[in-house]
């Protein structure tokens, strides 16, 4: 493979394991970084760049050694990272991957509801609104944003096996997300964080909750089917894509009587 002239890494010196560091590595900060930790962010700036789209295969480990000047234990050990933060995937005989959230394992990454059976059942979603507004102070604070700044909010409903489970509040940066309508949301046939890598170049790589047990709104209770005062779920979420940016604050409201909530801890 051909690489780009402006990405292809020159050494300028020994590093501490014999190797030759990339050029391309900036210096930021005095601390020592392991040279697979420099070329797995050479491979990060180049996913965020787009040289590999969600879903494409990417260059082989040989390949990628002689692109940074490497060896390829270091950009095996590289990969293997970026694998574990799902960020590529591995596939036995074919190669190598960019991870896309079109993918069905993908979803559950961030969907974390499970019926009492254990097993995950499909869902429909139900849009109800999907506006541009100004961001108050808590949104533009979580967005990385200023007050005011536009934002696009989507309102939707999940259903599992007919019954609405979830109550879905999602804010969006509105210059990332310009051109987001109602109707385009309705028309695109997939899940809603495979629409915005490939709608909108903006992939969720990951994201921190903060999980709660409350008593359901009036407002709440009206669109989940439920009582006023009934126990819910609450999961507030903020997600990030590449540089650790966050581009999206969600605010859920879940109907547990079924179902519970898994969180894998390693």
């Amino acid at each position: 493979m051909t690489s780009n002239p402006a990405s292809t890494a020159n050494p300028i010196g020994p590093a501490a394991s014999g190797e030759a560091v990339p050029a391309a590595v900036p210096a930021m900060s005095p601390t020592f970084s392991p040279l697979y930790q420099q070329i797995k962010g050479l491979i990060t700036q180049s996913l965020e760049s787009g040289e590999w789209k969600p879903g494409e295969i990417i260059p082989s480990e040989v390949e990628l050694a002689s692109r940074y000047k490497v060896s390829q234990g270091t950009v095996r050990k590289a990969i293997d990272e970026l694998a574990a933060d799902n960020l590529l995937v591995r596939r036995q005989g074919k190669g190598t991957f960019v991870a896309t959230h079109n993918e069905d394992r993908a979803q559950f990454r961030f969907l974390r509801l499970l019926a009492d059976d254990g097993v995950e059942h499909p869902h429909v979603s139900r849009l109800l609104e999907c506006r541009r507004l100004r961001a108050s102070a808590d949104i533009a604070r979580q967005l990385d944003l200023k007050p005011a700044d536009p934002v696009v909010l989507i309102k939707r409903l999940l259903q599992f096996d007919g019954e609405t489970t979830v109550l879905d509040e999602i804010w969006l940066p509105g210059v990332v997300f310009r051109g987001l309508t109602l109707e385009r949301l309705q028309e695109y046939k997939g899940p809603l964080y495979a629409m915005f890598e490939t709608e909108f170049g903006t992939r969720m790589i990951r994201a921190t909750e903060k999980i709660r047990a409350v008593a359901a709104e009036p407002s709440v209770a009206d669109l989940l089917h439920v009582p006023a005062g009934f126990p819910l779920l609450s999961v507030e979420r903020v997600s990030y894509t590449y540089g650790d940016r966050p581009v999206e604050v969600r605010r859920g409201w879940y109907v547990t009587t079924g179902y519970y909530y898994q969180n894998d801890l390693s």
